[in-house]
């Protein structure tokens, strides 16, 4: 662990040619303190780095000293570097470990290439915060410890206790044989085994997580891809689907289908509106669809579904209709 900051410390003086102590600390994530004995470890282990004194002083390192790294060529770097730009590793703990191996990948690279590669990447935005309409994707938190506690276990290939909090329910230990993390749309999940059966547990919802000695029962090698496709059919056909008949506004057809899980039944009636037979994945996700196209859509079975959106629509009346 401290070579690493050592690395990363020469790779900074690299960079930026002169950091205070207090820059450098903040960078790594340590005290000021730690910074001065990892200073006085480069000079002793022989690393020319010197200190400027003064208001504007720091560290520094002599001119021409270098770090070096052959092989790669500007497309390699370029490559490195618009992956290094996703927040994928924020979801498994790894967003510290990211950059500081970005930042020596390009510090190695020779000076032509460190330009061309750094400025080529500048021009590429993956995975922005916010899209076209400011609606902002939020990246699900996931404790540091908890984080680093998961990737220990599946990496090691250790069982895993953790602490979970499924929907709606409460929070209960489980031991699980770990197979591999997979993240989409800024939320992790563990997929994993308990008692044999397949498992998908969102990262968000682990409050805690220990990882035994016991070795995990998973076969050596794993297709995450493949594995990720077949819980997400699974998921898909679970037994609270709920199939539904609803009156459409044409304009709003590709709305519908972007949510549902199927149509299975679809024809105009003569007033040019669809009447179409639509399956969902659960109550709410029905509930939730119609709702979101608000008089462009009407449910006409099951009743239960009327039901539910009329009370919402009246409470919304009740909520708006009072003078204020």
């Amino acid at each position: 662990m401290r070579a690493d900051r050592l690395v990363s410390l020469v790779l900074l003086l690299r960079q930026h040619g002169r950091l205070s102590a207090a820059a450098l600390a903040r960078e790594l994530e340590v005290s000021t303190r730690t910074v001065l004995r990892d200073i006085e470890a480069l000079s002793t282990a022989g690393v020319p780095v010197y200190a400027e004194r003064g208001r504007h002083g720091g560290f520094a390192l002599l001119p021409g000293f270098r770090t070096e790294l052959t092989g790669l060529n500007p497309d390699e770097a370029l490559a490195l570097l618009v992956a290094g730009s996703r927040r994928g590793a924020q979801a498994f703990g790894l967003g510290s470990a990211l950059a500081s191996a970005m930042l020596k990948v390009v510090d190695a690279l020779p000076e032509s290439y460190r330009d061309t590669a750094a400025g080529a990447a500048e021009r590429l935005l993956i995975d922005p915060e916010t899209d076209l309409l400011s609606r902002r994707l939020v990246a699900e938190e996931v404790p540091d410890a908890i984080a680093a506690e998961i990737l220990r276990a599946v990496f090691a290939g250790h069982k895993l206790r953790i602490h979970y909090a499924a929907w709606d329910q409460t929070p209960k230990w489980r031991t699980v044989d770990p197979i591999g993390l997979v993240t989409i749309r800024e939320r992790g999940y563990l997929l994993a085994t308990r008692s044999g059966a397949d498992r998908t547990y969102r990262l968000s919802r682990v409050l805690a997580a220990e990882e035994l000695a016991e070795p995990a029962q998973r076969p050596d090698r794993v297709d995450l891809d493949r594995a990720w496709q077949e819980r997400g059919t699974r998921f898909r056909t679970g037994d609270d689907q709920v199939t539904m008949l609803v009156r459409l506004n044409p304009a709003r057809r590709e709305d519908l289908l972007g949510t549902a899980l199927a149509v299975r039944a679809e024809e105009a009636d003569a007033d040019g509106w669809l009447r179409m037979e639509v399956t969902f994945q659960d109550p709410r996700h029905a509930e939730w669809a119609l709702w979101q196209l608000s008089t462009n859509a009407e449910a006409l079975a099951p009743q239960w579904l009327r039901t539910c959106l009329h009370n919402r629509a009246a409470a919304v009346a009740t909520r708006y209709g009072a003078s204020s």
